[in-house]
């Protein structure tokens, strides 16, 4: 597989150490010293991210989510506010190390809650009312010698309708497991400093729990970014628990083509606003 190609990995959730071990053989590969390895882990369904990364210290929070609300003392306390889902233990080691960055806030203006097309706005870096054909990935490499490999995972069951409890962190623990398995393996052999890993999932969920045991349809949600190069702390803006929109979906704060610019302007060679159809503002998560 040469550096051009795009290698798209779409596995069960219960078959995706497979497709970590090939994208981390891929990192592997590269002995360049700048961006080298772009890893898309997309969580298909749509992240409860209120549930991922938890405004713990909200008393809305246990308000909207009587059953489904993480207790402080079950989180994972990243500061005096803010605290992961206990399942992602295995990422402290990131957050401490300062290689791991959370974006909270990540959608796009006027959402759509079809899973279909809200994933073609994401995989197309195109507006909610604009339908493109090609994917920001293949204007990458057609317009660009791009000397970047991705790898994209795709990791299933995160539409959770309902039972949500158990079956969001059993998602949330094998994401977590696989993600510090990568890591691990990656900073041995050097080529850590050279990946960039970053979640995405099309979109979040209602702050308010269903009758269901679960959630429905949302809008903006927290990602993650690691890597060696990734100046580790909180990002975006913290779910608005008092401007829920209509659909009582988290009001977005940071465009996710943001995300995508990060990316282009740390792999380089490369032309964000070409490739996005617009100047967005890189996040400033990277060390030079």
């Amino acid at each position: 597989m040469n550096r051009r190609q795009f290698l798209s990995i779409a596995g069960a959730f219960a078959g995706c150490a497979g497709s970590i071990s090939d994208a981390c053989a891929i990192a592997h590969s590269d002995t360049s010293s700048s961006i080298r390895s772009l890893v898309l882990v997309d969580l298909e369904g749509g992240n409860d991210a209120l549930n991922t990364v938890i405004p713990i210290a909200d008393a809305r929070y246990r308000v909207l989510r009587p059953h489904l609300a993480i207790s402080r003392d079950r989180a994972l306390m990243l500061d005096e506010r803010t605290a992961l889902h206990p399942s992602l233990l295995p990422l402290m080691s990131a957050w401490r190390a300062r290689d791991l960055a959370i974006v909270q806030g990540v959608g796009y203006d006027a959402p759509n809650r079809s899973h279909f097309r809200s994933r073609q706005i994401w995989d197309t870096a195109s507006h909610a009312d604009e339908y493109r054909a090609d994917g920001w990935l293949d204007r990458v490499n057609e317009f660009h010698a791009s000397s970047v490999t991705v790898s994209r995972i795709t990791l299933h069951g995160f539409d959770t309708h309902e039972n949500q409890l158990d079956r969001h962190a059993a998602r949330l623990a094998g994401l977590a497991s696989q993600l510090a398995s990568l890591r691990a393996s990656l900073i041995a052999s050097g080529a850590w400093s050279r990946t960039l890993v970053m979640t995405r999932s099309e979109f979040g969920r209602t702050a308010r729990e269903n009758a269901a045991g679960g959630t429905d349809h949302g809008a903006a949600a927290a990602h993650f970014m690691m890597g060696g190069r990734v100046r580790g702390g909180l990002f975006g803006m913290p779910p608005q628990l008092d401007r829920l929109d209509a659909d009582g979906g988290l009001p977005v704060g940071v465009d996710f083509r943001r995300l995508y610019a990060t990316v282009l302007d740390a792999c380089g060679q490369v032309d964000s606003s070409s490739i996005l159809g617009a100047r967005f503002e890189p996040l400033r998560i990277l060390r030079v």
